[in-house]
């Protein structure tokens, strides 16, 4: 991960990336240094294909890894910054998603917020590895404690709005978020999953 933004500044058709670290036990504010995640955003479906199959960093990445799981996404809903831009804000598929579906969401943490936001937010964060419907969930990170990323796989739309509007841990986090103004910027995306391949945790979750 150290090494790896200066040669990725010069994928072609990479419009925008992060390398990410994950947390121990999946949600932990500790890190997991042998899981990683990388979110990319491309001009082109001709462009990632190149990268994925010839690209010598990818090729090391794979050759260094025990287990590895790609998804090939297209935004469905997205608001909210990353960097002070939306990287999900273009014109793809709007129709609802009636298979697996992907959500991301995002936060700059402030400083000062930080013993707040572990204390409520990382507990509940981890119930959504439980939630019904969910098909796998991960903690991911850019900095440790304070650039912090939920990912999520969901079996469907509905699953996944029954646990955000349902679940009373949940709206109770989402009220402290905007009563104590724990962040200075955040993103929430929803992704509807167009395929993957590879497995997580032993299997691909998205063809269950």
């Amino acid at each position: 991960m150290g090494t790896a933004q200066r040669p990725l500044q010069r994928v072609p058709g990479l419009r925008f990336q992060k390398l990410l670290g994950s947390g121990a036990g999946g949600f932990g504010a500790l890190p997991n240094l042998r899981r990683y995640g990388f979110m990319a955003v491309w001009d082109s479906e001709e462009a990632a294909r190149a990268f994925f199959t010839s690209h010598s960093l990818w090729q090391q990445y794979r050759q260094r890894t025990s287990e590895i799981w790609t998804a090939r996404l297209a935004p469905l809903k997205s608001h909210g910054l990353w960097d002070g831009v939306n990287p999900f804000d273009y014109e793809a598929e709007t129709s609802a998603a009636d298979g697996p579906l992907m959500v991301l969401t995002r936060a700059s943490i402030r400083l000062r917020k930080t013993p707040r936001f572990w204390r409520y937010v990382a507990p509940v964060s981890a119930t959504i590895a439980e939630a019904p419907g969910v098909r796998a969930a991960i903690g991911l990170g850019e900095l440790p404690v304070v650039r912090q990323a939920t990912v999520s796989l969901w079996e469907s739309q509905q699953a996944m709005q029954d646990y955000a509007y349902r679940s009373p841990k949940h709206k109770e986090v989402i009220r402290l978020t905007r009563q104590e103004d724990w962040y200075g910027e955040e993103l929430f995306a929803r992704f509807r999953v167009l395929d993957a391949e590879g497995t997580w945790n032993g299997h691909n979750p998205a063809t269950l």
